[in-house]
């Protein structure tokens, strides 16, 4: 299982339920990294996508204890939704938020895809600093460029130690 997620230079990723940039570049990335994949998120992710619909292209799995849908797969419990996920490639997965949603579901990662925005987004809700955890570590940079002005790196880290979702 992977997370996937866009940080500012102090780790912030939202406010207000939206993204801190709208980063064209980013979003591409996010689009080829998740297609044909399964992203799993919180209920106000969800509600954050245009429209509040699920993406296009992806098996949309929602944890939440506050509405069912009949377009996407929503679990009301963490354990139902690890449950779930074990009927899927851990491959396969991607975390995509929010803030307290990655922070549950983190330990449960392999790898990270984090691009950094070399900006201050005035954020609400950070990401775990991976740089800080002893057993996260940054293992490659895909890339750099610039996005609606602001410079982008594209990086990969991965869990030294990440917990089995079976229990």
């Amino acid at each position: 299982m992977q997370a996937i997620v866009a940080v500012d230079k102090l780790w912030g990723i939202g406010k207000k339920n939206g993204l801190l940039f709208h980063l064209p570049e980013d979003l591409q990335y996010f689009k080829r990294i998740t297609l044909g994949k399964v992203i799993v998120m919180g209920g106000n992710t969800l509600l954050s996508f245009p429209g509040s619909k699920p993406l296009p292209g992806r098996t949309n799995i929602v944890l939440s204890d506050v509405f069912t849908r009949e377009d996407c797969k929503v679990l009301m419990t963490l354990p139902e939704l690890l449950k779930e996920l074990q009927n899927y490639s851990s491959d396969d997965i991607f975390i995509v938020g929010g803030a307290m949603f990655y922070r549950t579901m983190l330990p449960y990662c392999k790898k990270a895809y984090v691009t950094k925005v070399d900006a201050d987004g005035g954020a609400e809700v950070f990401f775990e600093n991976l740089d800080k955890m002893d057993n996260w570590k940054l293992v490659e940079e895909v890339g750099r460029t610039i996005s609606n002005g602001y410079p982008l790196t594209f990086t990969i880290y991965e869990n030294l130690n990440p917990k089995p979702i079976d229990g």
